[in-house]
C-alpha cells in the first residue's frame, strides 16, 4: 500500500455545534482505553470521529456518549475503527515504488546482504509486501530476506487484516498478471492471498507513532506516507524527528506524496528525489 491514506468518513461536513461539556474526560478516558494519542491529532477530526460513533448509538451528547462507552465494551473496538479508517492498494505511486525498488534498494543490496526497512502506520499491508515484492525480485544468492520489513500500525483489527494477507483484486490493480501469479495464490471465494515467502519477508507489529518512539533503529528505509494529515504542525515535526532518529546513516526517508516537510526540521534531511519525496538522512 503506499502506505496508508486515511479517508475522513465525513470530509466535507462541518463538525456541527455541540456542547463541548464531557469532551475533555472522554478524551483522556479514550485514550488510556485505546492506547492512542488523540491530543496529537486536530480536534475536528476527533469530533467528527465522535460524533460518527454518538449518531450510531443514539447518543446525545459527550456526557452520554462517555457513559455508554462504559457501559459498553464492544463500543471500544467500534470507536477504535472510527478513528483509524484506511484504504490503501499495492504499488500506489508507480513512480515512487518503481524508483525505491530500481535504485535504493538496488544501491543498499549492492553494499550490504540484508536490508532493515520500517513500514509505519502500515494499514492492511499493501505497502509492506510492496516492498517485498519488490525486494524479492531482486534478490540473489547470499542476500538475506526473511523477515528484513518491519511494518506497524495503531489498529489491532487491521493489522490482523495485514497478517492474513488477503486482498480483492482492486487491490492488486497496479501490479503485473506476472507478479500476481509469482506472489498471490488465488482463493476459492476469488480474492488473493500473498504467498509465503512473501509474508516470511514482513514481520507486523502493533506500535503508536505518537509515543515518539522509534520501533527500532539503524533501519535502512523508513516508509511513513499518508499518516500525518490530521497530525498538527508540532506532531508532523516530531515524526520527522523519530524518522530521523530510526534511520541509520543517510537512511531514506519516504514520505507521502501529498506531504511535506516543515522547514524547523528539514536540516535533518537532504533531498534525494524531492518530487516523489524522498529523502537521505543527514
Amino acid at each position: 500500500m503506499d502506505k496508508k491514506t486515511v479517508i475522513p468518513v465525513f470530509p466535507q461536513i462541518n463538525v456541527p455545534k455541540i456542547s463541548e461539556k464531557g469532551l475533555p474526560e472522554l478524551i483522556q478516558d479514550v485514550q488510556k482505553r485505546l492506547n492512542i494519542q488523540l491530543t496529537s491529532y486536530k480536534q475536528d477530526y476527533i469530533k467528527r470521529r465522535l460524533l460518527s460513533r454518538m449518531n450510531s448509538t443514539r447518543s446525545k451528547d459527550f456526557v452520554e456518549y462517555h457513559q455508554y462507552l462504559k457501559t459498553h465494551p464492544e463500543e471500544e473496538e467500534k470507536l477504535r475503527n472510527a478513528l483509524t479508517i484506511n484504504v490503501t492498494k499495492f504499488h500506489r505511486d508507480p513512480d515512487v515504488f518503481n524508483l525505491v525498488g530500481k535504485e535504493i534498494f538496488n544501491t543498499i543490496l549492492h553494499e550490504k546482504k540484508t536490508i532493515k526497512i520500517w513500514s509505519a502506520g502500515c494499514s492492511s499491508g499493501e505497502e509492506p509486501y510492496t516492498y517485498a515484492i519488490l525486494l524479492h525480485e531482486l534478490s540473489k544468492p547470499g542476500i538475506i530476506l526473511n523477515g528484513v520489513i518491519t511494518a506497524t500500525d495503531i489498529d489491532e483489527e487491521i493489522l490482523k487484516k495485514a497478517k492474513a494477507g488477503v486482498y480483492d483484486k482492486n487491490a492488486l490493480e497496479n501490479l503485473s498478471e506476472n507478479q500476481i501469479t509469482r506472489h498471490f495464490d488465488k482463493t476459492p471465494d476469488g480474492k488473493f492471498s500473498v504467498k509465503p515467502h512473501i509474508k516470511n519477508m514482513v514481520r507486523f507489529q502493533s506500535h503508536d507513532l505518537m509515543k515518539g518512539v522509534p520501533v527500532a533503529r539503524m533501519f535502512d528505509v523508513v516508509s511513513c506516507r499518508n499518516v500525518t494529515i490530521y497530525f498538527n504542525e508540532q506532531q508532523k515535526k516530531d515524526l520527522v524527528k523519530l524518522v530521523h532518529d530510526s534511520l541509520g546513516k543517510e537512511g531514506y526517508y519516504i514520505m507521502g506524496m501529498s506531504e511535506y516537510m516543515s522547514k524547523d526540521v528539514e536540516s535533518l534531511f537532504k533531498p534525494y528525489k524531492p518530487l516523489l519525496k524522498i529523502f537521505k538522512k543527514i
